[in-house]
């Protein structure tokens, strides 16, 4: 790879053939896996400026409409991210004579703060041309990392490595971009330019071509203290920026409403459990290749690196007397290394093989693959393999086996097109096309929706109360209750865009084994079942209890008690929150040293809040919020079953509960503290 130094150019023709597309990479890494920048790009004329805005393409303009520029989006590396960036040169307009690469921060974050920034240039065949490292970014909050220029016909690139103090504002203006101090420019960017510009020395350049003077100009003025109506501007994060679905659906032009939308992945002629495994990996696997960010959010806990993907199905590999025939094989290719996995995928019901995934070991060991990935809709937990394989320890590489539940692909789908965002439109669209495709009933990829065979026995045993510690069923019972809490966790985060996660009350360091076991003797001793979720930037831990005596889902929350303020204002509040809640919502006063406080339904408390204070004045600590409902008797996810009914009682009291909480107040830090003692 050819390595450039600050300053240095290079003609592209001269380092490959296939150079009438490229694509462009920003690296950068963080000491806290935190650090991120936003990537822009410039087009410039002869007189080093835009021709208009629409030259500026940033989060909110990511591609052009001849298809000459497209930012790709980001791509998570190790301790940071990688921003792509693919030019088509052939169709770069003739009277454009530059292209400026940047790079943003915010918040008051500069480039100093960032490791390992790096510019990388690959050809039309992803083969990696070129290389510029920058080690001297220093304090500043935007960055040009190079420029691609036309000289003699040709394209060139020069590392340019400058800094700009001024921001994206002040770096756009200077190449002619419109910048005003109104509402509308504050959208666009992280606050509006100066008035006053200061001229600096250009860059270096080391072939002495003409290039055209950067001027650097003063950073964006901050609103007065007492101009407290003026709009503070968002900050530019191209994470929250990048093209999402619309939450509004657009009204059908359809005649009638019997009529099916056409949709890219068909389900309807599915008619076996062969056509569907075959079906959904080709689905999925293209969809990784096409979209980078979302090929390399389900590969890279694997071990995967970031770099070009390929995806291949129904691939037939030499074993023994038959051939064997993976589902598929993943391929990714960077720096000149390979990194290939073999993909064993399972829909509906249907368990995967011990016989078969040994069988993908041994090939991939003796082949060299990394790993071997399969895909079902069951969920695997720490400590407790799907399948059990055996390892060759004579064998010098090591094999890898992972997998990936189809709740989990949904999941990161979801987050990318509802949240998150992706580099376009027609990524944006491609990943509703797959998820439409998984969540379609005839898909076969539902997810975790079968509580097993041990379900229905252990049931019984409750009920008539035979069921004895030790028993192997209750322990399979316990499995399957944590992968179906794992799967819950996965739907209402991909819904609400935040992090949901099961708290787990065990001492670090205790074995999955050992505490399952517990678990599976409470459940015999109890008839309990029982989970915490941690929802990012709620007031509580939600809490789920399944009664299998009294067939009851109990879905609740405690909040503790506001710090400032009146019992009395406390209590009209929290019942003002809860004017969407269910009138049988149980709510519970938690008192100071005692077991419990006053309590009562939601319809009863309403109209006198006060009937939530203690009688004697005792200090209250909080208040419990509890749900009940029955819980389906069927093992399965129909409409009677367990697996339906824990997942509607987690979302009916999320959405009609706790999303009216109040937020958590934020945490403050040390210095804050000192600061208010002072």
């Amino acid at each position: 790879m050819y390595e450039l130094i600050k300053g240095a150019n290079v003609g592209l023709a001269a380092l490959s053939e296939s150079v009438d597309s490229v694509i462009m990479s920003l690296d950068w890494t963080s000491r806290t896996g935190e650090g991120d920048a936003d990537v822009s790009v410039l087009l410039l004329d002869a007189g080093g400026k835009v021709r208009s805005d629409a030259d500026f393409y940033f989060y909110n303009n990511p591609v052009a409409l001849d298809g000459s520029v497209q930012l790709l989006g980001k791509t998570p590396t190790g301790g940071g991210n990688q921003d792509r960036i693919s030019f088509d040169l052939t169709a770069i307009p003739d009277d454009i004579d530059r292209i400026v690469v940047a790079a943003s921060r915010y918040d008051e974050a500069h480039f100093g703060e960032l490791d390992d920034l790096q510019l990388t240039l690959a050809d039309g065949s992803g083969e990696s041309l070129l290389r510029f490292v920058i080690e001297d970014a220093g304090p500043v909050s935007a960055f040009i990392f190079g420029e691609l220029y036309r000289r003699g016909g040709e394209w060139k690139l020069r590392a340019v490595g400058q800094g700009y103090e001024a921001g994206l504002a002040g770096l756009a203006t200077d190449f002619g971009v419109d910048i005003d101090d109104d509402a509308a420019a504050e959208e666009t960017l992280d606050g509006a330019a100066g008035d006053e510009q200061a001229d600096t020395s250009p860059a270096p350049v080391v072939d002495r071509e003409p290039q055209a003077s950067v001027k650097v100009i003063p950073a964006p003025r901050r609103p007065d203290e007492d101009a407290e109506s003026r709009k503070k501007p968002a900050r530019p994060r191209t994470a929250k920026k990048k093209v999402t679905l619309p939450k509004v659906v657009k009204k059908s032009l359809a005649e009638n409403e019997s009529w099916k939308e056409a949709r890219l992945f068909p389900v309807s002629a599915l008619k076996s459990d062969r056509d569907r495994e075959m079906r959904a990996t080709s689905v999925l696997l293209s969809v990784m290749t096409q979209i980078p960010e979302f090929g390399r959010r389900l590969t890279a806990a694997f071990g995967a690196p970031s770099g070009r993907m390929e995806t291949f199905t129904e691939v037939s590999l030499p074993h023994g007397d038959s051939p064997r025939r993976p589902d598929g094989v993943i391929r990714v290719e960077r720096a000149g290394k390979l990194w290939t996995a073999l993909v064993e995928t399972k829909t509906n019901g249907n368990a995967l093989k011990a016989e078969q995934v040994q069988a993908y070991m041994d090939i991939a060991a003796r082949r060299g693959y990394e790993a071997v990935i399969t895909l079902s809709n069951d969920v695997a937990l720490e400590g407790s393999p799907l399948v059990d394989v055996s390892i060759d320890g004579r064998r010098k590489h090591k094999v890898a086996l992972w997998h990936l539940s189809w709740a989990e692909v949904a999941h990161q789908a979801q987050m990318l097109i509802r949240h998150e965002g992706v580099g376009n439109v027609a990524h944006a669209w491609l990943l509703n096309e797959l998820l439409h495709y998984l969540q379609h009933e005839n898909s076969g990829c539902h997810g975790f929706q079968n509580m097993g065979a041990a379900w229905v026995p252990v049931r019984n045993g409750i009920d008539d109360e035979t069921l004895c510690q030790g028993d192997p069923r209750a322990l399979e019972v316990v499995e399957s209750w944590e992968r179906l809490v794992r799967q819950v966790c996965l739907r209402l985060g991909g819904e609400l865009g935040q992090k949901v996660l099961p708290v787990q009350r065990s001492k670090r360091g205790t074995d999955p084994g050992t505490r399952r076991t517990r678990l599976a003797d409470q459940l015999c001793l109890e008839g309990r079942l029982q989970a915490e979720l941690r929802i990012e930037d709620t007031p509580g831990v939600l809490a789920i209890t399944a009664d299998l005596r009294t067939g009851k889902l109990r879905t609740s929350i405690e909040i503790p008690a506001p710090e400032q303020g009146h019992p009395l204002t406390w209590a009209k509040r929290l019942v003002r929150r809860l004017a969407e809640a269910p009138a049988d919502l149980h709510i519970e006063t938690q008192v100071e040293g005692e077991a419990g406080g006053p309590r009562g339904t939601l319809e009863r408390l309403r109209p006198e809040p006060a009937d939530m204070l203690p009688k004697n004045g005792t200090q209250i600590t909080g208040f419990r919020l509890s749900l009940f409902k029955s819980m389906g008797s069927s093992r399965g996810n129909a409409e009677s079953g367990f697996i339906r009914s824990v997942d509607d009682a987690v979302h009916q009291f999320y959405s009609t509960v706790v999303a009216h909480l109040d937020r958590p107040a934020p945490r403050r830090t040390q210095s804050a503290e000192r600061s208010a003692m002072r």
